[in-house]
């Protein structure tokens, strides 16, 4: 028997899906993150990759402004610092510092990497949309990277890397099987 649910949370219902760290700088090149669990790929020509983020949130600014970010996917083996980056504000703390991540250069962007993360879609701005209460990022991927044994077969390999989840809530989990069906 089914029942009617609350409609407030009707996004939990695709959940779980896979967080990920942005990277974005302000105008004088310091470094913010913030943990995103909506995000999608757009279009394969050309490469858009979507991010959805709220506009009171520190990292909507610097995005608007230097018109880049990168997505950075993450290991399970970080959580509490993917968990500790959704739960404060670059406003108030140095996320980078405090979650002791360490940055690295991007090839094609001023905004870095971070290197505990398996992969990184560099992105330019490429149009924006606000849609209710969020504005979808379009970025344009210039650059993509990747720990060289991330992948097997053109696929992320689960088993090896580990993938973040984002549940809902303060509750995360990783994936513990995988089948290849012919």
């Amino acid at each position: 028997m089914k029942v009617n649910e609350s409609l407030e949370k009707f996004y939990y219902y695709a959940f779980p899906m896979q967080a990920v760290l942005v990277t974005c700088n302000d105008k004088k090149g310091k470094t913010n993150v913030i943990t995103i669990a909506w995000h999608t790929p757009i279009s394969k020509n050309p490469p858009l990759y979507g991010i959805s983020v709220a506009p009171s949130r520190y990292s909507h600014n610097l995005i608007q402004k230097t018109k880049e970010f990168v997505v950075n996917f993450v290991p399970y083996e970080i959580v509490d610092k993917v968990n500790f980056c959704g739960k404060n504000s670059g406003r108030n703390i140095d996320k980078i510092k405090e979650a002791n991540l360490t940055l690295e250069p991007a090839q094609k962007l001023k905004t870095p990497i971070i290197k505990e993360c398996f992969s990184h879609l560099e992105c330019k701005l490429y149009d924006t949309l606000t849609l209710g209460d969020h504005t979808v990022f379009i970025g344009e991927v210039v650059n993509v990277m990747a720990n060289k044994n991330a992948f097997t077969d053109d696929l992320l390999d689960n088993k090896r890397i580990k993938p973040t989840y984002y549940v809902g809530g303060n509750v995360y989990t990783t994936i513990s099987k995988t089948k290849r069906i012919f």
